[in-house]
């Protein structure tokens, strides 16, 4: 099941880097629970990860997130990656600046049945809004 579920992970980035966000319904479960913190207004469940996804591919229209590392175990998936992406639209508020950025990402994802049902996440923000030239040394 642990291997089931790494190339679950792999695809579904696989698939985003594409651009192909309809991934989000085959691979998220009804059910979903987003333990991350979101940007405010962000729907609950499977439809807020369409939304945050939606923003960021809208802010970062090259966005990538390429994986580093993948550890799983029982029905956790730890997921290790690098986003990076050139900001050509508005982000949370931010208007276009051209910048690169890049940041890591730690995801811990729970499966059932073959669909993600819980997700926690550590992003660095503070990094991203630093590249962006918002706030920071």
């Amino acid at each position: 099941m642990s291997d089931e579920n790494k190339a679950i992970v792999n695809r579904f980035f696989e698939e985003l880097n594409k651009g192909n966000l309809g991934v989000i319904d085959t691979f998220i479960a009804d059910n979903f629970v987003e333990h991350e913190e979101m940007p405010p207004g962000t729907p609950p469940g499977r439809e807020g990860v369409k939304a945050f996804f939606s923003m960021l591919r809208g802010a970062f229209p090259d966005l990538r997130m390429d994986v580093q590392q993948v550890v799983a175990e029982g029905d956790l998936v730890s997921v290790f990656l690098a986003m990076n992406g050139t900001h050509n639209g508005e982000f949370v508020g931010i208007p276009a600046t051209g910048k690169r950025v890049s940041m890591p990402v730690a995801d811990l994802i729970r499966f059932q049945n073959g669909k993600a049902t819980e997700h926690w996440g550590v992003t660095d923000m503070a990094g991203l809004m630093q590249q962006l030239g918002v706030g920071g040394p």
